[in-house]
């Protein structure tokens, strides 16, 4: 028996995050569009929905009720009653995960001010957030990205969730499990096991960076990372198997609240070549010394959130969002 809380709300203008794009431009794969508008997905061990109008984000949270004599006899109430303390946990959870201490409007005035490639992007793009993801999940999400795409990635994330995760509950014909934990993934087996549900070479990095994390404190581990500094949080994700310059950054950037770091991949190296930085135009790969050329480049026009721009021209050069 599920249960569903009423929809909750706080204020929050779609200038300071637009939901439909925000979810989709590639930072997480388990949100999912189901209904026009409404996005659900497992956040902090909780099934949750997200829809948004011009000034207000709403949620709702569902939980499997145990079916005891007194449930069967209530069958018809599914409502999931939180008291004020349940509902304000919640709204904190997504407060953090969407950073709403942060003032987007002022980014974008300052990006505009300084960037006029940016302010063409943002007049079409408002409201693209950087999402400050569970780590464990972002990690292994991104050892996945490696010379993919975002179905399959969806794909192949939503396979590690029913194989090595929790089951949370079933609902509207869709199966909700945790994402696994480090230990989930370090066992004995596991690249096999993926190699078989097609992971390819990323089976080995999957198992033997969740090894190495696990060998290093785990979960733990990676949540200190948050509180050193960029360059020494990226050299040490650098060093798990299957990390490169590319993922390191995605992680700093989207869970280890690394502002500044700047994921440079296919889309960013051609933004760069084509708008930023005309040196680049006889390069036909990206180097590692062309990578951290256009990364300082992006630092020091766009300032300590580079990397919150960086994601707003990205989502502008998807080509599902390109007008």
């Amino acid at each position: 028996m599920i249960r569903a809380s009423k929809w909750l709300s706080f204020p929050c203008p779609i200038a300071q995050i637009d939901l439909s794009k925000t979810l989709k431009c590639g930072q997480s794969f388990r949100w999912f569009e189901v209904a026009k508008g409404e996005w659900r997905s497992v956040l902090s061990n909780r099934v949750i929905s997200l829809k948004q109008d011009a000034e207000s984000v709403y949620f709702q949270v569902y939980e499997k009720a145990p079916l005891t004599a007194q449930n069967r006899k209530r069958k018809h109430d599914n409502e999931l009653e939180l008291n004020s303390s349940e509902e304000k946990k919640l709204e904190l959870i997504l407060r953090d995960y969407f950073q709403l201490n942060v003032d987007l409007t002022n980014l974008y005035r300052f990006w505009n001010d300084v960037d006029p490639h940016f302010s063409r992007a943002a007049t079409s793009h408002p409201g693209v957030r950087v999402l400050r993801q569970d780590p464990v999940e972002n990690l292994f999400s991104f050892i996945c990205s490696s010379n993919n795409n975002i179905s399959r990635i969806t794909g192949m994330i939503e396979k590690l969730c029913c194989n090595y995760g929790q089951h949370l509950l079933s609902y509207d014909g869709r199966e909700y499990y945790t994402f696994p934990e480090v230990d989930a993934l370090a066992k004995d087996g596991v690249e096999g096991a993926l190699r078989e549900m097609g992971f390819g070479y990323r089976a080995k990095f999957i198992q033997k960076s969740a090894q190495e994390c696990l060998k290093k404190g785990g979960r733990e581990w990676l949540l200190s990372l948050r509180s050193v500094p960029y360059e020494e949080a990226r050299k040490q994700l650098i060093a798990l198997p299957g990390v490169g310059p590319k993922v390191s950054d995605c992680i700093c950037l989207m869970s280890l609240d690394k502002t500044n770091a700047v994921p440079v991949d296919t889309h960013v190296w051609q933004i760069a070549k084509k708008m930023y930085m005309k040196s680049l135009s006889d390069k036909k790969s990206v180097t590692d010394k062309t990578y951290k050329e256009i990364v300082t480049h992006f630092q020091s026009l766009w300032g300590e959130y580079a990397g919150w721009a960086h994601s707003v021209l990205f989502t502008a050069d998807l080509k599902e969002f390109r007008l």
